[in-house]
């Protein structure tokens, strides 16, 4: 009975404040405390007790009211702070100010007129140094986010008489995790993290102020709040990140591995690992140097989350912060005897932003990642995301990071050496059986979610393309199925309907066609399987050398496709039904009532993008006498592979739901002979053709002396085979690096916080306010 009459007084409270229109009196304390008292237990209470509409109200009738409840629960916590939070008492208020701020402040934060209040300074400043409001917030909760017996476990002598000064302890002694820079692993404790959790999570709201601007403005926007938190003038920089960092990496939600203990026992570790991850994202992305302060005499300081971020270096930093991740990652991928008998958590999204970011910001680790097979413990999980997430349009963005992230992984060298592991199938993926390598797991992957993938994944075809290409070079034996993958990918995108529909469709073929001449040039020994595909499957190469280019030939062709034509599914026998890894579920569409946050239109490939020799040029290109030299002189005939300027504003600026499917002609576009001629002549396929030239009389032969029907003999005689000497020039091998830009940084902002605002409904933080950075629909 006496909390509910608690609760009752504290709603009065609240409808007291709503509804009076004359300013309350900031010295009324006893008013101001019913606010804060130890009544509210808990956050779900404090949102069902002040509702959203009430919080507008009293913004838009009563704003010196609101002004001050902020000012005097920001004043409350600094208090907590000045007297070290000794008290059980003071540490329940400081988490009511903290619940109540982070129910307000949306609300206030989505009026532009609202955001210079925070760097206002406090009234009760004075003749002090005037300090303001926000950073009055944030140096309390840091300091708190270090208070010993509320969020960390004191080291010393316990006792509100003997505990420290939280404004002059030293932090770095408290750092919540061992890991990165601390070796120690303190003890852990329920209570202190639940703690941290309430805390991290009002850090969260203040820097939330990005999701109420549009991503123009976002884009050159300086958000003070990470600003402030990130720069030397917070003195507890370092070990929070520190702290962020190992806290998100050193968790296991396995543990021990008892059967079903995560439905015994509550894991209070699960809630502050996930917000700990989402501070720690969002403090990164305030990348300092693409942002130009407001005012011109303001200096814009350095993040220093980013440059500590940047200068980790020791090996076995790398290796604690890359097995935390790809542990996370695999966890909800690992299968049991007993079902649901270990716990799973869904950071995978966080995680690979995460990823991302390190991968930027340090080079170095993306060095170490590369160096050994532990990469692959990367590829596995995003594969498996790409794949299960291709029928779900409310999972878009997860297969865009994906693809991201294997794009820029494979400007590298080692990642294409990396991928001739043999691959052993430990994760339940919806795709063939098959024996063979990552690199066919890669192809399989690759070739479902283009022929099975929803219509808005067109745009990424580019890019997965572009990766295939960049790692061709180093697959030294692709399997038969990913080889008759590869196959159908060209004659589904070579038959003329296609090509002529879109005034890029063309350049999948061009990629497709430079990753068989790489293969060959520098991988022929390996590739029997390829090459017997690429000779049964001649007929395509012939048809694309002959591709009609006449007026009434186009018009025949886009007259025969049907509106609702699918991409053409393979001929051959392979296109019977493939039996599915074991254990494996189908892609699933996404549950009616699913919400999804809109994202950016995908960058131009050629904007992400930019060509890089992997080796010099001499080195490559012998001296030969006679030949068909002009093929090394101008690499690939200099093919369309990347888009120039005259199209390039045509390429990726086409409406996404242009599907496979259903392909609407481009608005005032339309197919002509002179722009098939255009690129038909600079197809690369003088490599391809000289192949067959040589290859296909042998293999007749064979097959007419022998009487041979059985393939096996064929690839036999294949893998003996040689074409020293008869190919045209090895062509430069060209890797297509990504290169940083504002299209993908605004992608990946905008994607980041759509996601942090769909995983925090419990409480819903944003829920029902004016967001901007993107909308929320229902899938």
């Amino acid at each position: 009975m006496g909390n509910a009459d608690t609760k009752l007084n504290f709603r009065k409270a609240v409808v007291q404040l709503t509804s009076k229109t004359q300013p309350i009196d900031a010295s009324d304390d006893g008013f101001w405390d019913q606010f804060w008292a130890e009544c509210i237990t808990n956050v779900q209470d404090v949102y069902t007790l002040v509702p959203g509409a009430e919080i507008r109200a009293l913004r838009e009738e009563s704003p010196n009211n609101l002004a001050t409840l902020v000012y005097k629960a920001v004043e409350k916590m600094v208090k907590t702070v000045d007297s070290s939070c000794r008290t059980q008492r003071e540490q329940q208020i400081a988490l009511n100010c903290c619940r109540l701020l982070t129910r307000v402040l949306p609300y206030m934060l989505e009026e532009p007129e609202w955001h210079s209040f925070f760097w206002s300074s406090l009234p009760a400043a004075g003749e002090n140094e005037s300090v303001p409001l926000a950073q009055s917030l944030i140096n309390a909760i840091c300091d708190l986010l270090f208070c010993p017996d509320f969020t960390v476990v004191s080291t010393k002598r316990s006792g509100p008489e003997r505990a420290e000064d939280l404004t002059s302890l030293d932090s770095c002694e408290y750092i919540w995790a061992g890991g990165v820079g601390f070796a120690r692993s303190p003890s852990r404790n329920a209570q202190h993290e639940a703690a941290r959790a309430e805390l991290l999570r009002l850090l969260l709201t203040c820097f939330s102020e990005t999701i109420y601007k549009t991503s123009q403005q976002a884009a050159m926007h300086h958000n003070k709040w990470i600003a402030y938190l990130t720069s030397a003038d917070n003195r507890h920089a370092l070990p929070l990140f520190t702290s962020l960092l190992n806290t998100v990496c050193a968790y296991d939600p396995v543990g021990i591995g008892l059967p079903y203990n995560h439905l015994l026992f509550a894991d209070t570790l699960e809630p502050l690992v996930e917000v700990a991850l989402q501070v720690l994202i969002v403090a990164l992305d305030h990348d300092t140097n693409n942002i130009s302060a407001a005012e011109p005499d303001e200096v814009v300081p350095d993040n220093l989350f980013i440059n500590y971020l940047s200068r980790i270096h020791r090996d076995e930093d790398f290796q604690f912060v890359l097995r935390g991740i790809t542990r996370l990652l695999n966890n909800p991928l690992a299968q049991t005897y007993l079902p649901n008998s270990s716990k799973k958590v869904a950071l995978h999204q966080e995680l690979l932003v995460l990823f991302w970011k390190m991968c930027d910001f340090n080079k170095k680790f993306m060095y170490y990642v590369l160096k050994s097979s532990d990469v692959l413990e990367v590829l596995v999980p995003i594969l498996y995301h790409l794949n299960d997430s291709r029928a779900d349009q409310s999972r878009v963005g997860l297969m865009h990071i994906g693809v991201f992230i294997l794009l820029l992984l494979s400007g590298e060298r080692n990642f294409g050496v990396r991928l001739n592991k043999p691959y052993t199938a430990t994760v339940p993926i919806d795709i063939a059986v098959f024996t063979g390598t990552h690199a066919d797991l890669l192809v399989v992957v690759f070739h479902k979610i283009i022929t099975t993938g929803h219509q808005r994944l067109q745009p990424l075809f580019d890019c997965l393309l572009t990766i295939l290409v960049n790692v061709s070079p180093y697959l030294k034996t692709l399997s038969m199925v990913a080889s008759t993958k590869l196959l159908h990918l060209l004659e589904a995108f070579s038959t003329p309907w296609f090509l002529f529909s879109q005034p890029n469709h063309h350049h999948l073929v061009f990629f497709l066609l430079e990753m068989f001449n790489n293969m060959i040039q520098y991988q022929f020994d390996g590739n029997s399987n390829l090459v017997y595909t690429i000779i049964r499957k001649r007929a395509v190469f012939h048809s694309l050398a002959n591709l009609p280019h006449e007026h009434t030939a186009i018009a025949r062709s886009l007259a025969a496709a049907r509106p609702a034509r699918a991409l053409p599914r393979s001929r051959s026998t392979e296109s019977v039904k493939e039996a599915a890894m074991e254990g494996s579920r189908p892609a699933q569409p996404a549950q009616p009532g699913t919400l999804n946050a809109t994202l950016p239109d995908t960058p131009a490939i050629t904007s992400m993008t930019e060509r890089e020799s992997a080796h010099p040029r001499e080195q490559l290109l012998p001296k030969r006498s006679g030949g068909d030299g002009q093929d090394g002189e101008k690499p690939d005939g200099d093919h369309d592979a990347r888009p120039e300027q005259k199209e390039q504003t045509n390429t990726r600026h086409s409406k996404r739901d242009n599907a496979l499917n259903n392909i609407p002609q481009k608005e005032g576009w339309r197919a002509t002979g002179e722009w098939v001629s255009s690129w038909r002549g600079r197809l690369p396929l003088q490599t391809i053709m000289r192949l067959l030239q040589v290859l296909v009389p042998q293999v007749e032969k064979i097959c007419i002396d022998k009487g041979l029907t059985d393939e096996s003999e064929i690839l036999r005689f294949l893998q003996h085979g040689t074409l020293v000497g008869l190919l045209p020039v090895p062509h430069p091998i060209l890797i297509r690096k990504y290169q940083a830009n504002a299209g993908t940084a605004a992608w990946f902002r905008t994607y980041m916080w759509g996601v942090i605002y769909l995983r925090n409904v419990d409480p819903p933080i944003w829920y029902d306010t004016n967001v901007k950075l993107f909308e929320i629909q229902r899938v």
